[in-house]
């Protein structure tokens, strides 16, 4: 079976969030099971790409609008990802350091859509199923129906994965001349309340759409940012998957990012030796329990609760917690927590940005992860926590609802709150903080977690047997 993974993110080209964590892992899992996966991903200007090696093994061009664009396909060589990487690379649109936040991005987005599919054309590759990952690529299951140039492919089969349903790629039908010829009388799968939008067209036109978890799904029946009624119409083509992580790359036993590797009979020594480094380099007590949120200062993550949050813990536990932020993304938050660290500076340390290296050290050395989400597709980092043996603190939102169970509950390893408030997430802190104090259920717990199995073997498995479905 042959599988082409259609993704703007794919970790270690480029990463902005999980969607990259997922796409850089399954296929190559998914290549163990004996399928022919491929990724295929927009050009950036990274150190990735600086140093990596890459041939143009095609090249066209593709008029958008009254723009002719000129294209190349560049393929890793070697494939030392554990799968075929192509780059799509067009001068001006798709040769750029970022991958989000340009002006242009939705015309980024189309060309990469429209680069692609006229590859397949002009290559005569026709794969057995297409997976698009998010709205970015949402055009594509239209465009392979519908559009004139490559209704060749109406018979490939489309899986439109969702990793979040809050971005949609809303656009104007101004917009509609940059697209490739398709059939007009099909403009209604492309149009929700009067704009163009490629989240809409993907769940109208795929064969089949899938969630990152099985809670997430059950949540766009009701809470899908205004296409609540069209996740009800087409809910016979959802499926809810869990994400899987890369237990070759997140594992403390091999982990050369952290200060000491340790294994689950060794994690009480190995993750106190970690502590007591990562506490040193940041400034930080070891000898007090780490409390840890890692992810983008955005709403979707609780994010703005954070300041009042640790204000409420630090009240009620008589500066007996040290905590630590590492994140970016809104200036007034991060403003705010910088004041509160210059209050706390022997108990509050953060870094503003993003360091891969150093997430893993959080994860190896926090004695709790804290999740405040208000919106959680699947969420990783509850996943890496548990790997490492770190107690998540989660409210009971999609993804984190069906990973984490409470430890009040049989085979508990985790605390989940619910209600988006602050007292109910600083409350759940404060119930951890009994348990990291008792050195004997401490060990249980994290042992208990440690054994969990959220690898991708079993995700991609689940994958593969939708795809055959299809």
């Amino acid at each position: 079976m042959h599988v082409i993974h259609l993704s703007v993110e794919c970790f270690p080209l480029a990463k902005v969030g999980g969607l990259a964590d997922v796409v850089g892992a399954l296929p190559r899992y998914q290549r163990k099971l004996g399928v022919n996966a491929w990724v295929v991903a927009p050009f950036y200007d990274k150190v990735f790409t600086q140093e990596r090696d890459f041939d143009v093994i095609h090249a066209g061009t593709i008029m958008q609008g009254a723009e002719l664009l000129q294209y190349e396909i560049l393929k890793e060589a070697g494939d030392p990802l554990g799968f075929p990487l192509y780059l799509i690379r067009i001068p001006g649109k798709l040769d750029r350091e970022e991958v989000y936040c340009y002006p242009d991005e939705a015309e980024q987005w189309i060309a990469f859509q429209h680069a692609f599919l006229h590859w397949m054309k002009t290559a005569a590759i026709i794969p057995d199923v297409v997976n698009c990952h998010d709205h970015h690529v949402g055009l594509v299951p239209f465009l392979m129906k519908h559009a004139i140039d490559f209704n060749h492919l109406s018979n490939v089969k489309t899986l439109f994965t969702i990793h979040n349903g809050q971005y949609q790629g809303w656009m104007p039908w101004s917009k509609g001349i940059l697209l490739p010829a398709f059939d007009t009388w099909r403009w209604g799968l492309l149009d929700w309340d009067g704009l163009i939008n490629p989240f809409a067209a993907a769940v109208k036109c795929c064969d089949a759409f899938s969630t990152v978890s099985t809670g997430y799904l059950q949540e766009l029946y009701t809470q899908a940012n205004g296409l609540e009624s069209l996740f009800q119409a087409e809910s016979q083509k959802g499926y809810g998957i869990v994400n899987g992580i890369d237990g070759e790359y997140w594992n403390p036993e091999i982990d050369s990012l952290i200060a000491k590797p340790y294994k689950k009979s060794t994690v009480r020594s190995g993750k106190k030796a970690n502590k007591k480094e990562f506490c040193r380099s940041v400034g930080l007590p070891d000898n007090l329990p780490l409390l840890a949120f890692i992810g983008r200062f955005a709403t979707e993550k609780g994010a703005d609760l954070l300041p009042d949050i640790i204000e409420k813990i630090f009240s009620n536990t008589e500066n007996k917690i040290s905590i630590f932020i590492l994140g970016s993304g809104d200036d007034i938050l991060q403003e705010n927590l910088e004041e509160l660290r210059a209050r706390y500076p022997d108990l509050l340390a953060a870094f503003f940005g993003y360091n891969e290296a150093l997430a893993h050290q959080v994860y190896a050395s926090a004695d709790l992860l804290l999740m405040p989400s208000r919106v959680e597709p699947c969420g990783l980092n509850q996943l890496y926590a548990m790997k490492y043996g770190t107690i998540p603190v989660v409210r009971g939102v999609g993804g984190l609802k069906d990973t984490v169970i409470d430890v009040e509950e049989d085979g508990g390893y985790g605390f989940v709150f619910h209600g988006l408030h602050v007292d109910t997430a600083a409350q759940a802190v404060l119930r951890a903080l009994d348990v990291v104090s008792n050195p004997t259920v401490l060990q249980k717990i994290r042992q208990r977690e440690m054994s969990l199995d959220f690898s991708w073997d079993k995700s991609a498995k689940e994958y593969i047997q939708l795809y055959n479905q299809l």
